[in-house]
């Protein structure tokens, strides 16, 4: 079986080396049979990072089948959270790559390894739910207080919105003026006209824009 390993250090000395990581690694690929033809190695590389230039090239040879299973030393060394974790293994899953992990002694490629899997997984969804729960309830709650959800509401002066229309500029243009969105600037126009209130039109635009340049 082609096999890749994955090593990460976060810093070099103090005890921590990636060789033996890799050695270990080597040694347990020979064991089994495997023979490993990809080594990835991230040096001086927190696992709190989102992008890793090993983790990634790993990935993307992942997607080329360029092997058919993954040996990390340990979960930490890998993910930098379950649900990192959870995602990676859902990948290798769809294409067919083993996963196994020696200090956890995880093994996809065996009953009690896809068993495990499972487990995690059914808790990473248990947890997502109850966080979804946990919102909704925050919700519910506000609102039986009588709090306003959302965004603040944002206080536009519509005059001063008409007189700059009247003129003849862009929504784009007055949004930069108010300091606020075009979709904004739009909206509040808009309203006002309904109010039975219309925006005030200047019959020369040119003039009144040279007026206030």
């Amino acid at each position: 079986m082609k096999t890749a390993i994955y090593a990460r250090v976060s810093t070099i000395g103090n005890g921590q080396s990636p060789e033996m990581q890799t050695r270990e690694l080597r040694e347990y690929c020979e064991r089994r049979g495997w023979n490993v033809t990809e080594e990835y190695v991230d040096i001086g590389v927190s696992g709190t990072k989102d992008s890793r230039p090993e983790l990634n090239k790993l990935m993307a040879d992942a997607r080329r089948r360029r092997f058919d299973a993954v040996v990390v030393w340990k979960f930490d060394r890998f993910a930098r959270s379950v649900s990192h974790l959870l995602r990676a293994l859902e990948e290798f899953k769809a294409l067919g790559v083993q996963f196994v992990s020696l200090s956890e002694q995880v093994d996809t490629s065996t009953p009690m390894g896809k068993m495990v899997f499972t487990v995690v997984g059914a808790v990473a969804e248990l947890e997502r739910s109850l966080i979804v729960e946990r919102v909704k309830a925050g919700l519910r709650n506000a609102r039986a207080k009588g709090k306003r959800l959302g965004p603040p509401s944002l206080h536009l002066d519509v005059a001063k919105i008409g007189r700059l229309r009247a003129q003849g500029r862009s929504w784009r243009a007055i949004a930069r003026i108010m300091e606020c969105s075009a979709k904004s600037c739009r909206r509040a126009g808009q309203e006002h006209a309904s109010d039975g209130l219309r925006l005030p039109v200047d019959k020369n635009p040119t003039s009144a824009l040279a007026a206030t340049s």
